[in-house]
């Protein structure tokens, strides 16, 4: 069942939270929707600029449909995540997608609000759920960079106004988190007063988590005994804040980097112990099922996990 996000939104709102997870490949798509149908929870599957120029759109979203079809029990919205105006007058003119993200976050909230309110016109008018953002994340993902002197957290003053001009359908916050592995290299894990504060005066209104990984020490570790570098003074966000998160109006919380991990521990595993392999298919089932069962705890831990029902599955 092909949803908007404003239509799953609106059952899940303080009671849990939905994983908008990005791909890039089939692997990635066919572990995502096992998981869904399996755990009877819905879920929003997101391409980013950055993937529909890797994978072409045409391929990306022909990919989704066909999951669509070998797993027909899900219920799930396909979301372009951090789209500019080129990316986004494509998303809703090819079709495929019911809900797009207009990130302006880095213009004034002047000029965010005018960019934001034409992208709402012209996607509510194909039934297409808008996300924006106020306040900036640091760190990478894809090829968008933003180093910690030019983020800033969102400034609870602003959200009422800019909703309410905006007409926009949900609200990606920055409440601490960044994109990429490196989240939390200072410890100061989510700033929950900020978004308590914008809960109450945003009351009902979903709002949505970027760079909501969990960054698992175990995966990095590793990876690392496997020949990776990677830095292990960071963590993601961790269980405790998240669930106290969904309870403050997050509904949406984005993963990338997570899956990013697990698609390196195994590659990096499984060629260093079976240096005779040279089959892409043998560490891709790996992949598939490990993708699967990470997702399947994440479906538990946000508490969607057999809300599939409430949409008619």
């Amino acid at each position: 069942m092909l949803l908007t996000t404003k239509e799953i939104f609106s059952k899940c709102y303080g009671q849990y939270a939905v994983p908008a997870v990005n791909v890039f490949f089939m692997e990635e798509i066919h572990g995502l929707f096992a998981a869904a149908q399996e755990a009877k929870a819905p879920f929003i599957v997101q391409t980013t600029p950055f993937a529909r120029d890797y994978a072409n759109a045409h391929m990306l979203l022909a990919m989704i449909q066909a999951a669509a079809k070998i797993y027909p029990q899900t219920v799930y919205a396909v979301h372009l995540d951090h789209g500019y105006e080129a990316h986004i007058w494509d998303a809703i003119e090819s079709g495929g997608y019911t809900s797009v993200m207009i990130d302006a976050s880095h213009d004034d909230l002047e000029k965010n609000i005018g960019r934001t309110k034409a992208v709402v016109e012209k996607a509510h008018a194909k039934n297409i759920s808008v996300e924006a953002e106020l306040g900036v994340l640091a760190g990478v993902e894809d090829d968008l960079t933003v180093d910690a002197a030019h983020s800033f957290y969102t400034n609870p003053k602003d959200v009422e106004t800019f909703v309410n001009e905006t007409g926009c359908d949900s609200l990606a916050i920055a409440v601490g988190t960044s994109h990429g592995a490196y989240k939390f290299s200072g410890g100061q894990g989510l700033q929950l007063q900020i978004l308590k504060e914008i809960q109450e005066r945003l009351p009902g209104f979903p709002l949505v988590l970027h760079g909501g990984s969990n960054v698992n020490g175990e995966v990095v570790q590793r990876i690392n005994a496997a020949g990776g570098k990677l830095k292990t003074d960071a963590k993601g966000v961790q269980e405790d804040e998240l669930k106290k998160a969904i309870a403050l109006g997050i509904c949406k919380v984005n993963i990338a980097t997570d899956t990013r991990l697990l698609w390196t521990m195994v590659n990096r595993e499984f060629f260093r112990d079976r240096a005779d392999e040279f089959a892409p298919t043998t560490p891709g089932k790996i992949f598939m099922e490990t993708y699967r069962v990470f997702m399947l705890k994440k479906f538990e831990l946000m508490g969607a996990a057999g809300k599939a029902g409430q949409f008619g599955i």
